[in-house]
Order: C-alpha cells, then structure tokens, then sequence
C-alpha cells in the first residue's frame, strides 16, 4: 500500500500532527496539480530508511516499487523510476501516489525554478495525490486528506480533508476510517458527532487497526 504514516496522536484528545515541518502554500490543488508538469526530477541512491513513522511493511513495499528485487545499482533505479514517471504521466493513478509519496518523503529530488535542490516536495507530492484521488485511488485520497489536514504542500483546509478521508474511508481504506474518526470526534472541519467517531474507529479496529482501537480505548476510558 503506497500510503503515508497515519498521522494521528492517540489521546484521550485526538489531535492531527505532522510527520515533518509544515510548509503551508497559497497554491490552490489546481496549482499544485498543474506544477507536476514542470518538475526536473532525478534519482540517486534509495535510502534504506524512509519517512518517520512508516511501518516496515510500507518502507518494503514503497522500496520495492522503485528498486526490481535485487537490484541496488543507482543506473537501474534511474530506469525503474523513469517507467514510473512515464506510467504516472500516462494516468495510472497507482504510479501517481506512489510518485507522491516519493517526492513527499524525499525518495525523489526535484528542483526549486531558482534551481535549488529540495530535500524533499510536498507540492509536487500534493500535485500527484491530487491527480490520483481524482480518479477515485483511495490511497491518494488519504494522502491528500492528511496533506490538506497538516497544510503540507496545499492550503490548509479540515472541510477539503474530512471529504477526502470520508471517500478513501468509504473504500475501505483503513487509516481514512481512523482519521475520519478523530475529525468526527475533534469537530474540525465538519461537525462534532461522537456516534459517527466511534462508528468509524469500530470500522478501522475490526480492520486490525491499534490506533483505532486506542482511540475506542480512550473513549471508553473518559467515559464517553
């Protein structure tokens, strides 16, 4: 699953963190969309640890995406990250989260227009979710919810991020139930509803989700 980190503190009062520095923009998605089509890309070395918080199943998965089994010469990564670009650009909505969450979690090097490398690219990364999640890819709407959530790489916007969360939720998409819920039970971006928040907390727990169960847990222990 090319998803990012759920990135949702469990306490007793559910908050929203970021998994590195905000860097709030004034682009809108359409904006952020449309600068994927000016991206100078490049590939070095595949670093072996990925963004904070990942499981080691995503880092294996992501990494096995970019990198044939194998294979760790930096020439065959250029060619593997090369088809996914090309397949990206083709439409594929699986080719274009996953080039998201590269360039979010700086797998990919892009370059500012002043020609400064960047550690990594939330726009870019906010571009590609946003061309996937249109095409309904549940992943994509779930990183794209988180990116709007955190103001990373687009405006920050709760109401865009609960929509978001709510269709990737309404796929099945485990993390999206869990975030959907905290927003239910926080009120931010949509209005507070305790019932709805369990609801979808029951929804990721019975998926096997533990920061669904611990937000039940918190609950139950606040005495709600």
């Amino acid at each position: 699953m090319n998803a990012l980190a759920v990135l949702l503190l469990t306490t007793v009062i559910l908050l929203l963190a970021g998994c590195g520095e905000k860097s709030p923009s004034e682009k809108s998605e359409t904006s952020a969309s449309s600068a994927v089509m000016d991206e100078v890309t490049k590939l070095g070395e595949i670093p072996s640890i990925l963004s904070e918080g990942l499981t080691p199943e995503e880092k294996a998965d992501l990494k096995e995406q970019i990198l044939p089994p194998g294979v760790d010469d930096v020439e065959a990564a250029e060619k593997k990250f090369k088809v996914l670009v090309e397949d990206a650009k083709a439409g594929n909505p699986a080719a274009q989260n996953a080039l998201g969450v590269m360039y979010y979690t700086g797998e990919a090097i892009s370059k500012s227009s002043s020609g400064q490398v960047l550690s990594n690219d939330p726009e870019l990364a906010a571009g590609w979710f946003f061309r996937a999640a249109e095409q309904g890819y549940a992943d994509a709407q779930a990183n794209l919810g988180l990116m709007y959530a955190n103001g990373e790489g687009v405006e920050k916007d709760m109401a865009q991020a609960v929509e978001l969360f709510r269709k990737a939720a309404e796929q099945g998409h485990v993390n999206a139930q869990n975030n959907l819920g905290a927003m239910y039970f926080t009120g931010e971006g949509i209005e507070r509803d305790e019932k709805k928040a369990i609801e979808w907390f029951e929804k990721a727990a019975a998926q096997g989700n533990a920061d669904a169960q611990a937000n039940l847990d918190a609950i139950k222990a606040a005495g709600k």
